[in-house]
């Protein structure tokens, strides 16, 4: 998600448009990752109960369960925010990646529960911008979790052919998690992405919209890889 013409939060923005990060953009990715591993591996473990059982009785397991988390939703949620920046900069603007502890934190909570809510942050950013500039921007982030979902399956595919179960989770996750955050961000509602793309162009939004939700649908629910 991308937030138009505000320096709201913490920090402030760099002077001229860049890809550098600032000392408090670091930390904001950095507690956002971590955030959102911990509570993919609640949701993973089926809940908060579970989660706890498992941290308790087999600690290496859930430390597994942790790095897989990291490196499948918690990349897939990161990268997709970077994908924003790197657009926004690209148009010449000013950008930068501000975390929402109070939705990290409802991410966590909701876990426990047995389901996952999770809207990490945002990259907000100043300057003008034409609609296409702010539709493409948008598109970005759902471009990059599809872009992964290509990395991610070799590995399933390895894992399953050679019984790698360590390969499997990984590539099944990171497989699954990417697919479903494309599909959902291009629904076009609130602050979604989907709402500016269609709001520019609804060939462009159905493009990718349907062939996404299809595709999930059919891996996460038909085949039911990744959860």
């Amino acid at each position: 998600m991308s937030v138009p013409g505000s320096e709201r939060g913490r920090g402030r923005f760099d002077p001229e448009p860049s890809l550098r990060f600032s000392a408090q953009e670091i930390q904001d990715l950095l507690i956002a990752w971590l955030a959102l591993g911990l509570a993919f591996t609640i949701f993973f473990a089926g809940g908060g109960n579970r989660a706890i059982a498992l941290l308790t009785g087999n600690p290496t397991m859930f430390a597994i369960a942790l790095v897989v988390s990291l490196l499948t939703a918690g990349v897939g949620f990161l990268l997709h925010e970077l994908g924003h920046k790197v657009m926004v900069v690209r148009y010449g603007n000013i950008a930068a990646f501000r975390a929402e502890y109070n939705m990290l934190f409802l991410a966590i909570m909701s876990a426990f529960l047995g389901f996952i809510f999770a809207a990490p942050g945002a990259v907000h950013h100043r300057g003008r911008l034409t609609e296409r500039q702010h539709g493409l921007i948008a598109l970005a982030g759902p471009a990059v979790n599809l872009v992964l979902t290509i990395v991610f399956v070799p590995l399933w595919l390895a894992g399953s052919t050679f019984g790698v179960g360590l390969l499997v989770e990984i590539g099944g996750k990171g497989l699954a998690v990417n697919l479903f955050l494309a599909a959902f961000n291009m629904i076009p509602i609130g602050a979604l992405d989907g709402k500016t793309i269609i709001g520019w162009s609804k060939a462009v939004w159905a493009a990718v919209f349907v062939p996404s939700v299809a595709v999930t649908v059919f891996v996460v629910f038909v085949l039911g890889i990744g959860f």
